[in-house]
Parts: structure tokens; sequence; C-alpha cells
């Protein structure tokens, strides 16, 4: 009886559907949204012709989206509290566990790497796991943990760590400790922080912001060489810090760049990507923007079924004509074809690079680079699953103390 009436109802949305559009009436949400995102265009698209004119966009979509990410926590002083049970010895690397103050009421956790045999100096890399929480992109937690993350090589912290370079993984709010009654919270996070004029966006923002004041107060970190990673959800965190923070030298996000309409809009994500309002001021490319002209990876799947590669390539087009206004164009390698397992990933970025060998100028880097890979998992859990590892152990060099292009 239940199938029957199921059956029944079914027919019966079909037939209302169809009346619906013969008499020109919709009774659709989404269909009603689309219709009114159609005339949408933003506001504060990047549209300059030189580097004056870019310089004046900046400071005012700067300033915009600083706004749309919502009402910054108050500042506090600096604060930090080190685990000292909670340490991990490897031929590498040492592993801490570190709290850092971010807000009166909020400590960001944190693993912190520093190489075996540093000596003086070395770039710092601030990662983001996405939404499978911080232990596979560490090595640690439970077994299936472990083996997710050994699948798909989402141990970048790890890896920047074994070559020479200090790196932080931070838990972003809403996952493992941090989380409430879920296994995450991004909806919490979310919604609660939406009533208090917030955004998740915002929060990890600033967290990663507070990070970065805090590794400047380690004497192993150049404060001149600080960059940023995340994969997915922490792809997310990783563009918007770029876009934010001046501090931040180098951006590789994978697995997100996009647009938000044809992605965050049209394709159901998890509600902490939603950054109120921003449809009706910019792009995700000008997000990127602001952070033009230092060097940015951009790696993305061509059958990534949440941020529809065809999308992805119409927003780099964009972003690669903002590099090239500002007088980067003769730097910038693109590589649009495909990438396969059994290229030497070391020797094919070197390539495209443009920079092979010991002569190459470390502090040259090349402002732009973009991979579309063919090959990845696409029934994976993980949409753009290992791939993010592949590249980051294809890209990074043998000497921590050379900044290379699109890398440090």
């Amino acid at each position: 009886m239940v199938r029957v009436g199921l059956a029944l109802v079914a027919v019966l949305s079909a037939a209302s559907v169809a009346m619906d559009e013969e008499d020109g009436m919709n009774s659709n949400v989404f269909a009603y949204l689309e219709q009114e995102a159609a005339p949408v265009m933003p506001q504060l698209a990047w549209n300059a012709s030189d580097a004056t004119e870019h310089e004046t966009w900046r400071l005012t979509f700067r300033a915009k989206l600083v706004e749309l990410l919502g009402r910054w926590p108050a500042r506090v002083p600096l604060a930090v509290h080190w685990d000292e049970d909670d340490v991990l010895e490897t031929d590498g690397f040492t592993r801490r566990k570190v709290y850092i103050r971010s807000e009166e009421h909020y400590w960001v956790p944190a693993y912190y790497y520093i190489p075996k045999g540093l000596e003086g100096k070395a770039p710092a890399m601030v990662c983001f796991h996405g939404h499978s929480g911080i232990m596979p992109y560490i090595r640690e937690g439970t077994e299936a943990e472990r083996d997710k993350g050994r699948a798909h090589a989402l141990d970048y912290a790890a890896y920047f760590a074994e070559h020479g370079y200090i790196s932080l993984a931070v838990v972003q709010r809403g996952w493992n400790e941090t989380r409430n009654e879920t296994p995450h919270s991004c909806h919490r996070v979310t919604m609660d922080s939406f009533l208090l004029g917030m955004t998740p966006v915002g929060l990890r923002t600033w967290d990663a912001m507070r990070v970065i004041d805090f590794l400047l107060t380690q004497d192993e970190v150049d404060p001149e060489r600080i960059g940023t990673a995340g994969l997915s959800g922490g792809g997310t965190t990783a563009l918007f810090l770029a876009a934010r923070e001046p501090r931040i030298q180098l951006a590789m996000i994978a697995g997100y760049f996009c647009t938000f309409r044809d992605s965050i809009f049209t394709i159901h994500h998890c509600i902490c990507n939603c950054v109120p309002g921003i449809m009706q001021w910019g792009e995700m490319s000008d997000v990127a923007a602001l952070f033009a002209p230092r060097p940015m990876l951009i790696i993305s799947g061509d059958e990534d079924r949440i941020f529809p590669i065809d999308a992805t390539k119409r927003a780099y087009a964009e972003l690669e004509t903002t590099y090239a206004v500002l007088g980067a164009e003769e730097r910038d390698q693109v590589d649009l074809g495909m990438l396969h397992k059994d290229i030497d990933r070391g020797d094919q970025f070197a390539v495209h690079a443009g920079r092979i060998g010991d002569e190459a100028d470390p502090l040259a880097p090349d402002p732009l680079e973009v991979f579309f890979e063919e090959d990845f998992i696409a029934e994976s859990d993980l949409h753009f699953s290992d791939r993010l590892g592949s590249f980051f152990t294809g890209i990074i060099p043998g000497s921590p103390s050379r900044f290379r292009p699109c890398l440090l």
C-alpha cells in the first residue's frame, strides 16, 4: 500500500510539473533561485587595464570581501599552549601538538612539524584539511583514517616537513576535537555564526591569521616565505586566507577553484562553503585576483563532480587575464593538457615551471600555474582523490633553501 501510494504521488507530481510548465507556472524552489540568479552580475568584478586600476579595485573589493566574511573576532594577545604529552618523533621530523589562542573564547588546535636536522630559518606552509577531518591528513588516527590518508596521499603537511619545510596542519573549526554534537559540526558552525553576523569561512580565515602570528614567533620560520595549501574544504580556507592575508606569499589550491555560480550555488555542498551575498559582488576568480601577482598553484580534476572543470577553466581564464595585466604573462606557465600516472611528476613540474637545475633563480617564482588532472579516482568519496599528494610530491624541491616557482 505504501509503495502504491508513493507511486501515485510520483505520478501526480509529474503531472503537476507538466501542467506548471504548460501554464508558465513554477513551484520548484531551485528553478526559482536559478531565475533570480540569472541577471545577477558581480558589482565589483575585476576589470582593470593596468596595475594602477588593479590596485584601486583591490582595495575596494578587499574591503567588501572582509565585510561579506562577517564580523571579525576581537583580537587578543597571542598565547600558545604546547601539549607536552602529544609529541611524535620520526626520522624526518618532530611533530608537536599546539593550541594557539585565536580569540577570547577559542583556541586553535594544530600540529606543528619541524624537519630533523634543520639549520637556520626555513619556509613554512599552513595546511588545511578537507571534510575528512585532520587525521587522514597527518598520517594519524584510526586505521581507517590512516588508510584513507595513504590511499589518497593526503599527508602533504608531513611531506613538506620531510623535505625541509616547517609545516603546520590546522584543525578547522567544526572538525575533530572542535566539533560539538555530530561527527563534524559544519552545520552548527555555519548556522550559529550566521545568527551572530559571522561566517565559517571568516572564522576559519581568522584562525589562520592567528596561526601566522604564531609562526612569526618561531625562530626557525622565515617570515618572508610563508605559504598555504589546502584540498577541497581546505582549499576554500586557503584561497580566502590568501585573498585576505598579505603575509602569505604562495597559495596552493586543490579541488576547489571554480565559480560560485556553477559550483557552490548549483551543486550540493556542505553549508560551510557559503559566504552570504558574495555572488552580488564578485566571483571566485575575483577572490583569487586579490592575491595576484603572488604565485598561486591551482589543481583541479576534469571529472570533479562538484567543481565542474569547464567552469574552472573559465575562472582560470579570468584570473590569467589579471596576472597578464600585472605584467606576469611571460612568466605564466599554463598546462591545460592532461597528466597521467605514468608521467614522472618531478620532471613534468620542472618543465612546466620553466626552471631546471641549480641555475634557477630561487626568488623569481612564476605567478600562476594550472594543471587539469585526467585520471583521478572519480568514484572516491574525496572528489579530488589522491591527486593533491601526487602533485605536491612531484613539485617540492629537494632543497628547502629554494623558493621555487609556485611552491616553497
